[in-house]
């Protein structure tokens, strides 16, 4: 149990955590409920998500998940998401945009109107859909914490994934600004900014010794970072520990941006 006063306590507290049947998401979902809060698990596909909401009520007791699956792109999953967060748990005090899409590698000349509209749209346009569904009662209650999941994509540029880094390189933005917007509220926006970590998303770049090699041998800590060691900085935003932070991104990359 948290002792009390715990600065990491988030017990009370209600998670809505998307992109969290596996990787980051599953991480900071399973963390925060370790720290005492409710989450509700989502992503696009119910299967996955059951089973993630199985497992975290397995280690913290029935009752801590719930599975509420949910496409990022449609704004009416989005909503339904957090209508039914609110029925099963009365409210929501942290949400964590995590999911995100990249449909597209290679140059920006390249790139289809419409795949750059996708990107755009899941990875900026829809966490503003998500954080605008939830920050009215969090402004009632003068409490909440949002975090966007973004990446250290967003600090460089890049003949590959240019499209992605732009939307990530939004999200930083989309952060400051809200801060801005909700601080006189007492609602928190930050971005965490990851590095290379082995998740399913960012297999391409991991899974080829060669191609891992490249992209740790000029990383100080010269590995990549598992999905937990994401989780720890998402449960100190949404937490008492983060409190007087706003607008912030914090870059968890093994020191590969110094």
């Amino acid at each position: 149990m948290a002792a009390e006063g715990n600065l990491f306590d988030l017990t009370g507290k209600v998670a809505i955590i998307t992109g969290s049947s596996r990787g980051i998401g599953k991480a900071i979902a399973e963390r925060m409920a370790q720290h005492g809060a409710k989450v509700a698990i989502s992503s696009r596909k119910a299967g996955p998500c059951d089973e993630v909401a199985a497992e975290i009520n397995a280690a913290n007791g029935e009752g801590t998940a719930i599975s509420c699956p949910a496409n990022i792109s449609s704004k009416e999953d989005l909503q339904r998401l957090v209508d039914t967060t609110r029925e099963a748990f009365g409210k929501v005090d942290i949400v964590v945009c995590n999911a995100a899409s990249n449909p597209y590698y290679g140059p920006l000349a390249g790139i289809t109107d419409d795949a750059f509209r996708k990107i755009l749209e899941n990875n900026v346009i829809a966490n503003n859909w998500l954080i605008s569904m939830v920050v009215p009662e969090m402004i009632e209650r003068k409490d909440g914490a949002v975090i966007i999941v973004s990446s250290i994509g967003g600090l460089r540029g890049s003949p590959i994934i240019g499209a992605y880094n732009i939307s990530k390189a939004a999200d930083f933005q989309l952060a400051r600004n809200l801060a801005v917007e909700y601080g006189p509220h007492n609602v928190r926006v930050n971005c965490i900014a990851p590095g290379l970590v082995k998740t399913d998303f960012a297999k391409a770049l991991w899974d080829n010794p060669e191609i891992l090699k490249r992209s740790t041998d000029g990383v100080p800590l010269r590995r990549i970072g598992e999905p937990d060691e994401i989780a720890g900085a998402a449960v100190f935003l949404a937490s008492k520990a983060g409190s007087f932070i706003t607008g912030q991104t914090v870059v968890a990359d093994g020191g590969a941006t110094v």
